[in-house]
This record gives C-alpha cells, sequence and structure tokens, in this order.
C-alpha cells in the first residue's frame, strides 16, 4: 500500500479515507511516472487537531483543510519548472481535518469524497514538490490537479462553483 492512513476520528472511515487517499495519491505518482514503492502517512482528524498541527508548524492557530509534511524539498527553482524526483522512499505525511472538509463541500455542492480526493491530490502534489505560491508554479500545480482529477472521472475543482474556493 502506498498510503498508511491513520483515522483519530471515526467519521473518516465512514467517508472511506484510507480508499480515497490510496486512490488519489495512487493516480498522482502514475500520473507523474513515479514508482508506487513510496510510503504516504495521512492522518484523518478533526478541525481541533488540525488547529493544533497549523499552529505548531505554521504559526497559524486555527483550522484549515489539509497540512503536508514533505520528506525532502523537492521543489523547482525556477518559477512552472518541474520538481527533483523523490529519492526517499517516505514521501511525506498529510493532516487532513473531517469539519472544514465537509464544510467546505457542503458550501461548494461537491460530494465530500470529490473535495477529500483533490485535497489529497493537492498534498501529494506538495509533497512532491508542487507549490502555489509564485503564478507561475500555481498554474502548474492547478492544471496537474486538474489533468489528474480528470483522469480519476472528477470534474474540474477550480470551475465556477456556487461555493468559494480555498486550498
Amino acid at each position: 500500500m502506498l498510503t498508511d492512513t491513520i483515522l483519530e476520528d471515526d467519521r473518516w472511515a465512514r467517508a472511506d479515507l484510507p480508499g480515497l487517499a490510496e486512490r488519489a495519491a495512487g493516480a498522482v505518482l502514475s500520473h507523474l511516472g513515479i514508482e508506487t514503492e513510496h510510503e504516504i502517512a495521512v492522518l484523518g482528524c478533526d478541525d481541533a487537531r488540525i488547529a493544533e498541527l497549523n499552529a505548531q508548524f505554521r504559526d497559524k492557530p486555527t483550522p484549515t483543510n489539509v497540512l503536508s509534511w514533505p520528506s525532502e524539498d523537492l521543489s523547482a527553482e525556477d518559477p512552472g519548472g518541474d520538481p527533483l524526483e523523490p529519492e526517499m522512499e517516505e514521501l511525506g505525511d498529510i493532516a487532513i481535518a473531517f469539519e472544514t472538509c465537509e464544510r467546505e463541500a457542503d458550501e461548494q455542492g461537491k460530494p465530500m469524497a470529490d473535495h477529500v480526493t483533490h485535497l489529497i491530490v493537492h498534498a501529494v502534489l506538495h509533497l512532491l514538490g508542487y507549490d502555489h505560491v509564485r503564478d507561475a508554479d500555481a498554474t502548474v500545480m492547478e492544471s496537474l490537479e486538474v489533468v489528474i482529477l480528470g483522469k480519476m472521472g472528477l470534474p474540474d475543482p477550480y470551475r465556477e462553483s456556487d461555493g468559494p474556493q480555498s486550498l
């Protein structure tokens, strides 16, 4: 298995986070031509726990939808450039908060599974060195997300919807 999912919040079991995470992470690596001998730890938690993690690692003591911690820095040096290939077996860790994801999915009129899948794809791309700080990098990352999700049969998450987008 590519992902090792730890559920601190039982609602994630009903939402099938382990299955969604495995499928999304596999789709990212497959699309990028990266062999799947890597591992990703996924923590399914609640807003209180992710707020603690966000405060600890980003000095932002508020809930967020998803956080990621890459095992190595694979960032591209040039805006819009390709990140480096991963060398370590462990790609990194992801934490995802149930209440925030559920609220965002409701606000955006999306199925929870689609929104969670998008967030896992987004987080795995972060583990692989993709970012959205610079405009050129954001364009590359968002384009990859759209293509990967499309291959999974899911709609473009950046297409106009009834609610706000947040990542």
